[in-house]
């Protein structure tokens, strides 16, 4: 309940910050205009962006023959969870990681690599494809998207700022005007990557609801980002927009830290997942 009132507030942020970067910057028709092709750009990837990930993926779906274990994993937690069976798929890279796709329950998705199958013991694989399904069944491909759709929409107000702006009087103060420019859409990323952070916890916690082994994903984590470190994800370097999708950040074997980190910390992860376990 805590993350669904937090993302909530964030999602209430970002919306604010758009229409004051809107009135600041373009007035009411530039934002408007801004929102409407931010929203139509993300209507588009809503629909088709689980096509359009898994074959950047080149992820090959697996059925029940094919996905041995895997795939009888899956379909037990989708049962658990009352969930349709989801589509289920191997990437063929050696990080260990998985993700979640898909519109809504009916028409998802979930995909796993190699390298976390070899990594992971059947339990561990338990408990992160039950956190996969957690995002399916909490509809957080939606709310990212809508976050997406205010921080792009933010970003090309910005962008066509000079065009949408008004005229004589109406005009903001060139030093007023270039501030927001450049403010706005770092806020609205930080807020994005603060709600992705928020459905990374809601997702454990139904994970491990849906598994009830909460400490087996807490094991998966702290194996997986140990691995991923050191283990390079092309796909996820060419493409780093996808990174928010993941278990753990597959862009972590960088080093990099900071404010426009995706997931929350694993070790804050670990201690709430042990917290469940321990029924605290």
């Amino acid at each position: 309940m805590f993350n669904w009132i937090k993302t909530s507030i964030l999602m209430a942020g970002i919306v604010a910050l758009f229409g004051a970067a809107g009135m600041a910057l373009g007035g009411a028709q530039g934002m408007l205009i801004a929102l409407l092709i931010g929203a139509g750009m993300n209507v588009f990837a809503y629909w088709n962006s689980d096509k359009m990930v898994l074959r950047m993926y080149h992820a090959q779906e697996v059925d029940a023959q094919s996905g041995g274990r895997y795939y009888a994993i899956v379909r037990e937690l989708a049962a658990n969870a009352s969930l349709p069976m989801p589509r289920v798929y191997i990437i063929n890279q050696a990080q260990p990681n998985a993700f979640a796709t898909g519109r809504n329950p009916e028409h998802a998705a979930v995909a796993a690599t190699s390298g976390i199958m070899q990594l992971l013991s059947e339990r561990e694989l338990r408990g992160v494809m039950a956190h996969e399904l957690a995002h399916i069944k909490n509809r957080d491909i939606l709310i990212s998207t809508m976050s997406a759709t205010v921080a792009g929409a933010i970003s090309m107000l910005a962008n066509f700022a000079m065009f949408f702006g008004g005229r004589g009087e109406d005009r903001p103060h060139p030093f007023v005007a270039l501030a927001v420019m450049i403010i706005a859409p770092i806020a609205a990323m930080l807020i994005q990557m603060a709600i992705s952070r928020s459905r990374e916890f809601g997702a454990d916690a139904g994970g491990a609801e849906i598994s009830r082994d909460p400490e087996a994903l807490a094991s998966a984590l702290k194996k997986i980002e140990a691995y991923a470190r050191g283990l390079p994800m092309p796909t996820a370097d060419a493409h780093p927009e996808t990174a928010q999708m993941m278990i753990i950040n597959p862009l972590s074997g960088n080093g990099i830290k900071s404010l426009f980190s995706t997931h929350p910390s694993t070790d804050e992860r670990v201690a709430k997942l042990m917290a469940i376990a321990r029924g605290a």
